[in-house]
């Protein structure tokens, strides 16, 4: 069990980092896309490989990050009954989700998605535009993208089994803290307290 509990730490780091290396794509995304605007806007010039690059990054985002969300439980979850039911039952409902659903579907992805890459990378496939990117890159998107989460799956697995040894904690009570829904609404609130207070400021001084 000790292997398999070192296994599951290994694949939640290399999860962990490929999740917030991927962040940065977001900042690269948005810097990307208001540089093609403006470009486009003032100088009348636009780029098909920029457009394209937005395209594969913003794929990559999904992809490679998939993995992660569903490390730190963020992915969507349909559990209106399950969550009713006792502690166990759930995780008994999440190990027949892993090895029933998530695995045979990532797996297919995978399997059918390599000769596609492969075949890019071999003929060199180039996009169809004019002045596109090679398309080989972010076909390997799609293998690597559902490999990080297959091994998440598995993390996940070894995690539920542990749990009902009584060997390990709940792993579906993996987000510490806020979500990032609760810190933007957070943070938009205090953002409208703040402006209340300063219209309310001016007020009592144009008064006086």
């Amino acid at each position: 069990m000790k292997y398999f509990l070192a296994l599951s730490r290994y694949i939640d780091a290399l999860n962990t980092y490929v999740g917030k290396a991927v962040t940065w794509l977001t900042l690269f995304v948005v810097l990307i896309s208001a540089g093609n605007a403006v470009v486009r806007k003032f100088l009348n010039v636009s780029s098909n490989a920029w457009l394209e690059l937005q395209w594969y990054l913003f794929g990559a985002i999904f992809l490679l990050a998939a993995g992660y969300t569903f490390l730190r439980n963020e992915h969507v979850r349909v559990d209106i009954l399950s969550q009713r039911l006792p502690k166990r039952t759930q995780i008994m409902i999440e190990i027949f989700g892993v090895v029933f659903f998530l695995f045979p579907a990532c797996l297919l992805i995978f399997w059918l998605s390599i000769p596609v890459f492969y075949n890019s990378f071999i003929t060199h496939e180039l996009s169809s535009n004019s002045g596109g990117l090679i398309r080989w890159p972010v076909k390997l998107l799609i293998p690597v993208g559902f490999l990080l989460l297959i091994l998440a799956g598995v993390s996940h697995l070894i995690k539920c089994v542990v749990f009902l040894m009584g060997k390990g904690p709940d792993p579906t009570n993996v987000s510490r803290g806020k979500t990032a829904e609760e810190e933007l609404a957070d943070e938009i609130l205090l953002q409208t307290r703040s402006d209340a207070h300063g219209k309310s400021g001016s007020s009592d001084g144009g008064a006086a």
